[in-house]
C-alpha cells in the first residue's frame, strides 16, 4: 500500500460522499495503491451511512466524539500505507491534489499545504492570534513555519509513528506533529494551496482551540528543546538584573538593593533549569529514531 488517507469525521452529512468521490477520483488516476481510513468521530447525522462500500475505504467508528486529534491518531495507527496523508471531509482543502502532495513528499519527510488566505468565523480575531503562534512557533523551532496548523499534509508514517503519543485529543494535533518532526531534525516542505469555505459547520472554538494552540507550542519545544524556551528569559532577567546592579553601585554608594539581587538569583535559577532540562531532554532521547529523509546511509560495501 503507497498512500492512507486519514479522514475524520464529525456531522458532515450532506458534503461526505461528495468529497469521498473526490478524493477518489483523483487518486484512481495516479499511479499510487491507496486506502482512504475514514474515522467516524461519534457522529449523530447518519452521514457516514451514506458512504458506498467501497474496496478502498475502511470505516473506524468512535461511540462518541473524542476530538479530530483522537481520530487522527487512531486512522494513522491502523493505516497501512507507506505515505499517510491528513486532510478534512468539510470540502475546505483541495483533496483533489493528495497525488500531487505524496509526489512532493519524495525526497522530504513532510509535505504540508500552506493555505494563501486564512477563513472561518471571528476572522479578526483568529487571523491575528495564529499569526502570532505561527511567530512564537517559528521562534523556538528555529525555522519558518508559513502555515502552523493546516490539516492538510502528507508525511512519511515510520517518522509520524514515533510521536502518535505525543497528539492531544484536539485540533492542535497538526500543530504538534509540524513540532515534533522541527524539533528533531526531520525535513518539512510546505506548498501552496487555495483554502475553500466549509461546508457544514465548522467546530473550532475560536477561545479554547486558541489558547491549547499556544500551550501545546509551548510544550513541545519544551519538551525537545527546553532552552530555546528558558535561555532567552534567563539572558533578559540577567541583563536586566546587571543593568541594575551598575546603577545601584553608581547612585547608592556601592550599595545593592533587594531587587537587584532577586533579579540576578532568578536569572541564575532560569538558567540552571534550562541546563538540567536540555540534559534530560538529551538522556531521553531515543537512540533508535529514523533517519530523516534526506539522509544517504553510508555504503558498508565501498
Amino acid at each position: 500500500m503507497d498512500v492512507s488517507i486519514v479522514l475524520p469525521v464529525f456531522n458532515e452529512a450532506g458534503h461526505l460522499v461528495t468529497e469521498l468521490g473526490r478524493i477518489k477520483a483523483a487518486m484512481d488516476a495516479s499511479p499510487y495503491t491507496y486506502e482512504v481510513v475514514v474515522v467516524d468521530d461519534g457522529s449523530t447525522d447518519g452521514g457516514v451511512e451514506e458512504l458506498p462500500d467501497l474496496k478502498q475505504v475502511r470505516l473506524v467508528t468512535f461511540p462518541h466524539n473524542r476530538g479530530s486529534g483522537a481520530a487522527r491518531r487512531a486512522g494513522t495507527t491502523l493505516a497501512r500505507g507507506e505515505v499517510v496523508v491528513w486532510t478534512d471531509a468539510d470540502m475546505t482543502y483541495p483533496n483533489d491534489r493528495i497525488p500531487e502532495l505524496v509526489d512532493l513528499l519524495a525526497g522530504w519527510d513532510m509535505v504540508v499545504g500552506a493555505r494563501r488566505v486564512e477563513r472561518g468565523t471571528r476572522r479578526l480575531v483568529r487571523v491575528p492570534a495564529k499569526w502570532l503562534i505561527r511567530i512564537l512557533a517559528s521562534f523556538l523551532a528555529r525555522t519558518r513555519i508559513p502555515d502552523l496548523n493546516s490539516g492538510f499534509r502528507a508525511f512519511r508514517k515510520v517518522v509520524a509513528g514515533q510521536y502518535l503519543h505525543l497528539l492531544p485529543a484536539g485540533f492542535s494535533c497538526v500543530t504538534t506533529l509540524t513540532m515534533s518532526f522541527l524539533s528533531n531534525g526531520y525535513s518539512v516542505r510546505y506548498t501552496p494551496i487555495d483554502y475553500a469555505p466549509r461546508a457544514g459547520r465548522s467546530k473550532f472554538h475560536w477561545w479554547k482551540d486558541t489558547v491549547f494552540y499556544i500551550r501545546q507550542v509551548v510544550r513541545m519545544v519544551l519538551l525537545w528543546n527546553p532552552l530555546r524556551f528558558f535561555a532567552p528569559i534567563g539572558v533578559v532577567l540577567g541583563a536586566s538584573g546587571a543593568g541594575k546592579l551598575v546603577y545601584d553601585l553608581v547612585t547608592k554608594d556601592l550599595r545593592v538593593a533587594t531587587n537587584t539581587v532577586v533579579l540576578l538569583l532568578a536569572a541564575a535559577l532560569v538558567l540552571l533549569v534550562a541546563l538540567v532540562a536540555d540534559l534530560l531532554v538529551q538522556l531521553n532521547r531515543s537512540r533508535d529514531a529514523v533517519l530523516p529523509a534526506h539522509t544517504t546511509p553510508d555504503d558498508p560495501a565501498g
